[in-house]
Parts: C-alpha cells; sequence; structure tokens
C-alpha cells in the first residue's frame, strides 16, 4: 500500500532535527525547470498570480532566486519534518523513531506542485507553489500540464518495487482533490482507496476541512505505526474518538465518523 498526502503551505525550517537520515529528491531537474520560470517573475506578479500579500510574495520571490538543485542540511530539511500543517500536525513526524521514518520512506508520497513527488526523508528547500496555480511553462498552461504523467508513472515505480505489488497494488489517498488531480489516473496502474472523515455537527455528518486535515495524518501515522498493507485493516482506525462506518462505506470509500461531547 502507497499513501499519499498533500503539502503544507505552513513550514518549520526552525525546529531543531532529531534524525540525521535524508536522501535527495527525485525530480529535482523539473523543480530547477519551474524555478527558472518563476526567478522572472516580479513580486507583484507572483502576489498576483499566488493571491497572496505582497509580504509573502517577496518572500517567496527571494526564495525563488536563492534556490540551486543542491540539497543539504545546511539549507535544506527533510520534507516529512519540513511541512506543518494540519495534516502534519496529526501526522506528527517528529516523534517517528528512525526505523519507522525508513518505513514511511518506502509506503509514503508526498506530492509537491514545485518537486512532483517527495518521499518523506528527501531534501526540500523551502517554497510556495500550490498545484493548482496556473503558471505557464514550456510544458503547458498550469502545474497538471507541467507534470502530466510522471507523478503517476513514479507511483507505480514504487508499487512495483513493493514487496508482494502484484498482488494487491492500492494507493491510499489521503491528499486534497487539488493535488491527487496530479495523478494521472489513465496511468496509475493501482486500485485507489479513499478515506472520509466526518463529524457530527448541528444535527448532521459534516466533513469540516480542519479536522479532515487532521485525520488524514492520523490516519497515515495509523498505517505507519502498525505497518498496514491490507485495506480491511484500516478499518481499525480509531484516533481521537473516530470510527469506522461501515454503512456509510464500500469497497474503495472508507468513512469514519465521530461525534465531539
Amino acid at each position: 500500500m502507497l499513501l499519499l498526502l498533500s503539502p503544507a503551505k505552513k513550514l518549520d525550517y526552525d525546529t531543531p532535527v532529531r534524525t540525521t537520515l535524508h536522501t535527495q529528491p527525485l525530480f529535482a531537474d523539473q523543480a530547477a525547470g519551474l524555478i527558472k520560470v518563476l526567478k522572472k517573475k516580479s513580486a507583484a506578479e507572483v502576489a498576483d498570480l499566488m493571491k497572496i500579500s505582497e509580504a509573502l510574495a517577496r518572500l517567496n520571490v527571494d526564495r525563488y532566486a536563492a534556490w540551486k538543485p543542491q540539497f543539504d542540511q545546511t539549507n535544506s530539511r527533510q520534507a516529512v519534518l519540513a511541512f506543518n500543517g494540519d495534516v502534519y500536525e496529526g501526522l506528527d513526524a517528529p516523534s517517528l523513531s528512525d526505523a519507522q521514518l525508513k518505513w514511511a520512506q518506502e509506503h509514503l508520497a508526498l506530492l509537491s506542485g514545485l518537486y512532483g513527488v517527495l518521499r518523506p526523508l528527501d531534501l526540500m528547500r523551502p517554497y510556495r507553489l500550490e498545484m493548482g496555480t496556473r503558471l505557464e511553462t514550456g510544458k503547458g498552461r498550469n502545474l497538471y500540464e507541467y507534470w502530466g504523467s510522471s507523478i503517476a508513472a513514479h507511483l507505480n515505480e514504487r508499487l512495483d518495487a513493493m514487496p508482494g505489488a502484484k498482488k494487491a497494488r492500492v494507493v491510499l489517498n489521503l491528499a486534497s482533490e487539488e493535488y491527487f488531480k496530479s495523478v494521472d489516473l489513465k496511468t496509475l496502474q493501482a486500485r485507489v482507496v479513499q478515506c472520509v472523515f466526518q463529524d457530527y455537527k448541528n444535527g448532521a455528518w459534516k466533513v469540516i476541512s480542519f479536522h479532515a486535515k487532521r485525520a488524514r495524518g492520523l490516519m497515515a501515522r495509523h498505517v505507519i505505526e502498525n505497518k498496514i498493507s491490507a485495506v480491511d485493516a484500516l478499518q481499525g482506525f480509531a484516533s481521537e474518538g473516530y470510527a469506522y462506518a461501515a454503512a456509510e462505506s464500500s469497497v474503495d470509500k472508507l468513512v469514519f465518523r465521530r461525534k465531539q461531547g
């Protein structure tokens, strides 16, 4: 089973990192191609393109200017330890052991607008480039056209390398719709399973964005801690009050619900 997560806008490059385990990003050349395009844009153009403040745009223009396809622990950080949004608070990667991080390295893929796909221990320079950004390049009008089928092809390679891959090629999609759209399903050779997390609010079951994002991270951690490879085993997920809702679920869509007192 291969897990997919979205990246986070919020980054942490200040908290000391416990582990020295790290690898090099696999799509550095493609990232460099995007940086080359971004370096030509002013702060005002970046602010308009990404719908962000001028201050944040200037920060990222400086990042693009300093970006080089060279990654070490003085200028980069392991991706799973650099992202710091709701999903990653649920995952809590800094508390994983080295052994668990090594397992995650083989079973977790972090989708990225700039880096395409990052393994957890891949070193990553700080950046801002969401997958939905309409950045025009020589390959197309947006990042989906830039990455084309390359992300799905990479996921196929990861699945090929897993023990027993021919018996059960499963991708557990814990990514957002924006990022999962970057996976060309015509190229992907796998069964896709999705998890939905609902909370009871105002008399109805609803997907509440903040809680759902955190739950995706909690599910990823559950899989890593238990080295889960079978879809049925996911039903045992019960972190922070969630429980499997069998009646609401289907073969490829697992629903988890909770009522908070």
